[in-house]
């Protein structure tokens, strides 16, 4: 497939981002930053970063969604740097990893820039600030790859232990440790719908449930080192770039591949960005390229063609473009072929081949319909034969050929043949209860002797009499959950008519159930669901929305009786209530509150961290987030005190404090470094002082300095 646009810069391409305002981000190699006309191509702006970055297969540069910053590598790998783009001045810099930084990113929201390394920890710089604002606990060996979902709730991390890191930035904790990758995992991608993508050293990728923690699916097809992932604007498919120069494409609906060679390059892509606006895959290559791919390229040509019955050319067009497959024209086509093999069923049912025929014609040109024509005509050379066999009664004959031939089941004269046997088997039951009538019920099934699927119910029915009238008695009792044990044991049960009933009654229940909580009915929607819950096929299903209401009645509740510690806690502990509106509204407030005591934090306003948190002080949930804040605001402290070269007794006593309230944490461990650097004489060893938890602070712990 020929690209729609394609420009090159002769360095490596390691990213190709459209931006807020509509232009293209491209960078390559050497940190050269160009901004493109989307339209034209051209260059707007730029300049030239001076770092040559000899691998990029990690994110060794990242810009934010606003151009406004970028983060990056040095070229030696030793630190990580945050740049301002409009004053192309540095605005903070990561040089305590141990050993070398091995990936950058910035959050969608441009609150943070994140600095992975070898030794497995995550350092967080406020950009508005420049300082390092907290850290994520680590990995037990390098770090390969970082993420974030579009709300910048979610942080992923990928390591070489073969794990994924889920960091809840709201609520300053992880929330799952994922553990599926036999390899080191080497790239993360969040999806819509709460779902993660990784992919690990041996090529298998994994669809994870970000919720729950949970695999939902393994891909299939992936035989080559994967360099790029990225989604398409409306998460209908996944693109993986390859060493090798592929572009493989997932459906994420089904997981299935679509194309293992959507297109083949001759070197290996680098980078890859989407424009969501213009429906565009934009390919970064190592040979410089930048490439623009339509997904649906030639779609109002292939429209033309559906108007004009010329499917053959449709199928040359989607054989170039499986993405066209996925196209309003070609569902058409589907949708024609569809009601034209259900007519031609109908001829072929009626013994009038030359029509089903005629209306098949137009699809023969199209090599793979041409097939399942062919198929279609071969199954039905026994249809003229099975019919007889049904209709002289011969019933033995006719199943037997039906089970040879299943679409034959589809037919009125099957569907007939089964109304038939339902309504002998059921006057059979009846007469089979009453001893004197038993013979009749064998005369009324003595057709039916021979066929196979049916000898196990009849067999059962002389046999099994008292287990029908249990069945009934349970019936007029609505004692839902025993008739499923009764069915699921003795399986002749679902062939009368009062088990067809249930279940339409079932389905009945689970129909209106949902349409009472779509309309807020939540009430009448649990008495249905109590019920309903008797029922082995909706068991789970509903006891998991009972969950949800009652989850949700109690989160409404608090929320009209203005108990916002309730309310927040539940919507911390319930992850669905996240979804509800008044659930989203609350996170943004949070998420609000929590970025401005993190801006007092940072500048050592303790009073100002006091007053916007206070809302929050009885919310246990929140309490280790909470500390989080007050820790950064004491290690400013800390800082102060250094810089102004207090008493070294008196900074030693702050560090004590912090270790006893906190724990360990990276960010004393580094203001330590700091402090021996002005005090060599200093005798203090972390690791001999006592250790607190920062998941076991309360706010009765704050304190007015922690000098004192």
């Amino acid at each position: 497939m020929l690209p729609f646009k394609e420009i090159n810069f002769k360095e490596p391409i390691i990213i190709s981002k459209v931006l807020e305002d509509g232009s293209i981000l491209v960078v390559d190699a050497k940190t050269t930053i160009r901004i493109l006309n989307k339209e034209t191509l051209e260059v707007i702006s730029g300049f030239n970063g001076k770092i040559t970055h000899l691998r990029y297969k990690n994110k060794v540069v990242d810009f934010s969604n606003n151009g406004k910053y970028f983060a990056t590598l040095s070229a030696d790998s030793k630190e990580s740097r945050l740049y301002n783009v409009t004053a192309k001045k540095l605005v903070a810099k990561i040089d305590r990893h141990h050993g070398e930084t091995t990936c950058v990113g910035i959050d969608p929201k441009c609150r943070y820039m994140f600095s992975c390394g070898d030794d497995g920890k995550v350092f967080v710089v406020d950009i508005k600030s420049g300082k390092t604002s907290f850290t994520i606990p680590a990995h037990a060996d390098t770090i390969n790859d970082i993420a974030f979902s579009s709300n910048s709730q979610w942080i992923a991390t990928a390591s070489y232990d073969k794990k994924i890191m889920l960091y809840n930035l709201a609520m300053m904790g992880i929330k799952h440790k994922l553990k599926a990758h036999s390899a080191p995992v080497m790239k993360v991608e969040f999806l819509s719908k709460h779902r993660l993508f990784s992919i690990d050293k041996n090529s298998k990728a994994i669809i994870w449930d970000v919720f729950r923690g949970g695999v939902i699916a393994r891909l299939e097809g992936v035989h080559d080192d994967v360099t790029q992932v990225i989604k398409s604007g409306d998460d209908k498919f996944l693109f993986l770039g390859t060493v090798l120069g592929y572009l493989l494409v997932y459906d994420l609906d089904t997981y299935k591949l679509i194309s293992q060679k959507y297109m083949k390059l001759a070197t290996t892509i680098t980078s890859l960005g989407f424009d969501d606006s213009s429906q565009q895959i934009i390919v970064g290559c190592q040979n410089g390229d930048l490439l623009f791919y339509p997904l649906y390229k030639d779609e109002v040509y292939v429209e033309e063609l559906v108007q004009k019955h010329k499917y053959e050319e449709v199928e040359k067009f989607i054989d170039d473009n499986p993405l066209l497959g996925y196209t309003k024209a070609y569902e058409h086509i589907e949708s024609v072929w569809d009601k034209t093999v259900a007519k031609a069923t109908y001829y072929l049912q009626n013994n009038d081949k030359l029509t089903a025929n005629k209306l098949l014609s137009n699809f023969k040109t199209i090599p793979s319909k041409n097939k399942q024509i062919q198929k279609i005509f071969q199954e039905y050379l026994d249809f003229e034969k099975f019919s007889k066999m049904a209709k002289d009664g011969k019933f033995a004959l006719a199943y037997s050929i039906a089970n040879a031939h299943p679409v034959y089941k589809e037919s009125k004269i099957y569907k007939a043949m089964e109304a038939k046997w339902k309504t002998s088997f059921a006057l059979a039951q009846k007469c089979s209860l009453n001893p004197k009538e038993q013979e009749k019920a064998r005369q009324i099934l003595a057709p039916y002797r021979g066929v196979s699927e049916k000898t196990k119910f009849i067999q059962e029915i002389f046999i099994k009499g008292n287990i029908y009238k249990r069945f009934r008695i349970a019936l007029d009792r609505k004692e839902f959950k025993l008739i499923c044990d009764l069915v699921k044991i003795h399986p002749f049960l679902k062939e009368f008519p009062e088990y067809d009933a249930l279940v339409k009654y079932s389905d009945s229940l689970y129909i209106k159930s949902q349409k009472l909580i779509d309309e807020e009915k939540f009430i009448a929607a649990l008495k249905l669901l109590k019920i309903l819950r008797d029922f082995s096929d909706f068991s789970e299903e509903s006891q998991k929305m009972i969950n949800d209401i009652s989850n949700k009645q109690k989160f409404f509740g608090a929320l009209s009786d203005d108990d916002m510690v309730l309310a927040y806690t539940l919507l911390d502990n319930i992850l669905e209530l996240q979804e509800t509106k008044q659930g989203i509204a609350l996170q943004k407030q949070w998420n609000s509150d929590l970025d401005k005591a993190s801006s007092y934090a940072i500048s050592g306003d303790l009073e100002g961290v006091k007053k916007v948190l206070e809302p929050y002080m009885k919310m246990s949930s929140k309490y280790s987030t909470i500390a989080t804040v007050f820790g950064r605001c004491y290690i400013v402290e800390l800082e102060k005190a250094i810089i102004s070269e207090k008493e070294r007794v008196v900074i030693e006593n702050g560090i004590k404090n912090y270790i006893r309230h906190f724990g360990l944490q990276d960010s004393i461990v580094g203001l330590f470094e700091i402090f021996k650097e002005h005090n060599e004489n200093s005798k203090l060893e972390l690791k001999a002082q006592i250790e607190g938890d920062i998941e076991q602070w309360k706010p009765s712990m704050i304190v007015n300095s922690i000098l004192a």
